[in-house]
């Protein structure tokens, strides 16, 4: 009975046991999914306040401005419903100064990947509205790690700038950030192509990496580029000048060749950067990108046989010669308002990207000087880091002389031009449409410098020098030297001297200038040339 009694209090108590476990458990269970609850609701608030940046005012503000955020370039950047963000929920560790007072999910800049007309690019987008766009650690940190990503699968690197700059009160902490930036865009030169288009005002550390990017793009009256802005030369070297003047579109992209081009505002600026990028292989691991063509590359092009005045010192627009046999006349240019007598832009030829180089005798003759040795050294170097073949026509009365060209370094300057068309290594295409007279024969791409194809339309003429020139010096002692000149032309002034020497191939009547090379391109797809194995070259800086 004893036994009895003891088992029933047993059965009772774990009955009684079992009843408080199942509401613990339930308990449990209310509790986890109340937490989830929470967990998801804070998600949500913080997505919610990473989308608003810096807050309504700041984008109101933004918006007065005539400028777009940071998320609405990126939005009209990528195709719709493409981009991939990535760290929205990323936020500065600064305490100092009272920052942790203010906190942003995704600090001062939007960083992912996206399509941009079908093709995977990475890129970042700084947001003037949380603390002036400014560069701390956790900034940096996000940048990098799309630079990385960027380089490990092969995609360009677009940045859409706007920042004031290191964050002072991180102090060191930002300097390092920008460091490690720094040493990313050097490491991706040449392998990822890296594209900066400037939104807005940029001073400082801010402008050092748009600086060794590839291209550089500019807004007109909102971008701007400086070391330091006009209150600090103001208060240094007493001199006023504003921001405009100081490191404005216009200054950079005529004055300095800071930038390569200027846009009318945010949304023509990321529209024509998308056309931009169109041009441009995903990497150095890939072909010049190949799209449909309509424009049938065997057409000749009668215009171009009456282009060339018979006055071999009238001047013409060789853009005209570009548009004549580029695939819809479609020339993207790079740079057109700084070194004008040079012409250097992407187009396509048979759906084929190349990179155009040349001479304009509209501007100074096409002669070739500091800044257009540099403009044209460093677009053939990209063009040959990429895998896009170059086609120069060349009009060139020689270097600039004088004292201020020799002063600044021209010889060097303009080795750097020669340089960059000798290391190159991609299909080179020379067609001579007049002049080609001394060194700046052999700089413009010429055979002795590896060109695979050199032609001559019957107005070229290949000499040390006009005839003017050349008969002062042959016959200085005669006091009625001027009457050889005629003598000197018959001789020079003509593309004989250079093709039976076998410096040209062909001398080609000038309307079948672009199916000729369009069928040379054809015939250099698979061009294989290699430079001595070398740690890296030392061109004249």
């Amino acid at each position: 009975m004893a036994l009895r009694m003891l088992a029933d209090v047993c059965t009772r108590r774990l009955k009684s046991n079992c009843v408080i476990l199942q509401w613990q458990n339930i308990a449990c269970r209310y509790s986890t999914a109340a937490h989830t609850l929470r967990v998801k609701q804070n998600i949500k608030e913080k997505r919610k306040e990473a989308l608003l940046g810096g807050g309504q005012k700041k984008i109101d503000i933004q918006h007065y401005k005539g400028k777009l955020t940071a998320r609405e370039r990126i939005q009209l950047l990528c195709d719709p419903q493409t981009f991939v963000e990535y760290d929205m929920f990323v936020e500065h560790m600064c305490s100092d100064f009272g920052m942790d007072k203010q906190k942003y999910p995704g600090d001062s800049v939007i960083t992912g990947h996206g399509l941009v007309n079908g093709r995977r690019m990475f890129l970042f987008s700084q947001d003037a509205t949380v603390f002036g766009g400014s560069l701390s650690s956790a900034h940096a940190n996000k940048i990098c790690k799309v630079m990385d990503k960027a380089m490990l699968v092969g995609a360009p690197v677009v940045g859409l700038n706007e920042s004031g700059g290191a964050r002072i009160q991180e102090g060191v902490d930002s300097l390092a950030g920008y460091a490690d930036i720094f040493l990313r865009n050097v490491m991706a030169s040449g392998v990822i192509p890296q594209v900066s288009l400037i939104m807005g005002p940029c001073a400082g550390g801010a402008v050092y990496s748009p600086a060794i990017t590839d291209f550089t793009f500019m807004v007109h009256d909102t971008s701007y580029l400086f070391i330091t802005g006009p209150d600090v030369v103001k208060s240094v070297l007493n001199e006023d000048v504003t921001q405009e003047q100081l490191g404005g579109a216009r200054t950079h992209t005529a004055v300095s060749g800071v930038a390569h081009n200027a846009f009318r505002d945010d949304i023509d600026a990321l529209l024509q950067l998308r056309r931009f990028l169109g041009f441009l292989p995903l990497s150095n691991r890939d072909p010049a990108p190949v799209r449909a063509c309509d424009d049938p590359w065997d057409r000749d092009a009668p215009s171009l046989d009456t282009i060339v005045p018979q006055e071999s010192t009238s001047a013409y627009d060789m853009l005209e010669v570009v548009n004549n046999i580029v695939d819809d006349g479609d020339l993207f240019e790079i740079m057109p308002k700084y070194a004008k007598n040079l012409i250097v832009g992407f187009a396509r030829m048979n759906g084929q990207t190349v990179g155009i180089v040349a001479n304009q005798p509209k501007s100074a003759s096409g002669v070739l000087d500091i800044n257009a040795s540099v403009k044209g050294a460093r677009f053939v170097r990209f063009c040959d880091a990429f895998n896009i073949p170059i086609i120069t026509l060349v009009d060139v009365p020689g270097f600039l002389p004088g004292t201020g060209q020799e002063h600044n370094g021209i010889i060097r300057h303009g080795a750097k031009l020669l340089y960059a068309f000798a290391e190159a290594t991609v299909p080179k295409i020379t067609v001579i449409t007049r002049k080609a007279y001394g060194g700046a024969y052999d700089v413009m791409s010429s055979k002795h410098l590896r060109g695979d194809i050199s032609y001559a339309w019957p107005t070229a003429e290949v000499a040390v020098m006009g005839a003017k020139g050349a008969v002062s010096i042959l016959y200085k002692s005669k006091p009625d030297a001027s009457r050889y000149e005629e003598a000197y032309v018959e001789k020079f002034g003509n593309p004989f001297p250079a093709a039976v020497r076998g410096f040209v191939d062909d001398i080609i009547e000038p309307r079948t200038t672009r199916w000729r090379i369009c069928r040379d391109l054809d015939l250099l797809a698979n061009k294989k040339v290699t430079n001595p194995t070398k740690k890296h070259g030392n061109i004249p800086l």
